[in-house]
């Protein structure tokens, strides 16, 4: 890997995380290779898992906000016939089926257990999740002998898809595609399918492919990572979420400095939020109207950033 770099641009960093090292240790990496300790993530991944991760560097930090609750694609491995205390292979073996009953299940039992856990549903999350239960995540109580169980919450399934299947070792392995909203866990639903086929399943592999409108092909690799070459410039990714409104020298500095403007005939027809753009396509803040006025809701500082065209 390259060396610590003294700085680098604000923006967004989408990083292609490898197997075997955490979510924490990615963002530590990323504030050294940055030259500097504000970065923060848009969503973890587990230590097992790779895929795509988005953090943001310096100001940008104020558009992970919007990057969080972007739905998410995975591609995964599950396996039936075993459940384990985790939902994962990294876990304890708690039950393992007959080889023979697994053998036996059919690609339409398979089918109709997956349709139960498509679209809009209400999904109990993995114990050993990150999720805080009185002010402590869920795993560290589980590693501490805690008992620890979580009520569920609606999550939206909007494809789980079954690519390939092989029966090996007693197992039945089925390679999947998932979208989902965000806070969907796929342990969990390893998890409740093997439940609802009565085999048992948990997770071999997950990789997480795509945030929203990122995806992982557009990640880079933690070896040799320029994050100066990599990031890309907060008007790039604000580009992708929301309308572009671009503004004169005056607007850009009034909206810049907290005042009102009148809305832009290019603004009248727009709802919700507005990336507004000043001259030299410096991204002045997020955006949105009230009445006929135009209101800023997040500020970015006057900070030069490498322009990367949406």
């Amino acid at each position: 890997m390259s060396g610590p770099a003294a700085s680098a641009p604000s923006g967004i960093l989408l990083l292609d995380k490898p197997s075997g090292i955490t979510s924490h240790d990615l963002v530590s990496l990323t504030r050294r290779r940055a030259g500097t300790r504000k970065v923060g993530h848009a969503g973890t991944l587990d230590p097992m898992a790779t895929g795509v991760m988005i953090l943001g560097i310096g100001s940008s930090t104020r558009l992970l906000t919007y990057l969080v609750g972007l739905d998410k694609t995975y591609e995964a491995t599950i396996r039936l016939g075993a459940s384990t205390s985790t939902d994962d292979r990294e876990g304890e073996l708690l039950t393992r089926a007959e080889p023979g009953r697994v053998a036996a299940l059919s690609p339409q039992a398979v089918t109709a257990a997956i349709a139960l856990l498509t679209g809009p549903i209400e999904q109990i999350p993995s114990s050993v999740s990150a999720i805080k239960v009185d002010g402590r995540r869920a795993y560290a109580r589980v590693r501490a002998g805690e008992e620890v169980v979580l009520s569920s919450r609606p999550v939206t399934v909007s494809a789980f898809e079954v690519r390939d299947r092989r029966v090996q070792r007693g197992f039945l392995d089925l390679d999947v595609r998932v979208a989902c909203s965000s806070g969907t866990y796929i342990r969990a639903l390893a998890r409740d399918l093997g439940l609802a086929l009565g085999v048992g399943g948990h997770l071999t592999a997950l990789r997480r492919t795509k945030i929203g409108p990122f995806a992982v092909t557009e990640a880079a690799a933690l070896d040799d990572l320029d994050v100066a070459s990599a990031v890309l410039s907060p008007i790039a990714v604000a580009g992708k979420l929301f309308p572009l409104l671009r503004l004169s020298a005056q607007e850009a500095a009034d909206l810049a400095n907290g005042k009102r403007i009148t809305v832009p005939e290019a603004a009248v027809s727009v709802k919700g939020l507005l990336a507004a753009v000043g001259p030299g396509e410096r991204l002045i803040g997020l955006a949105e109207r009230r009445g006929a006025q135009l209101v800023s809701t997040v500020n970015f500082p006057s900070e030069q950033f490498r322009t990367v065209t949406p």
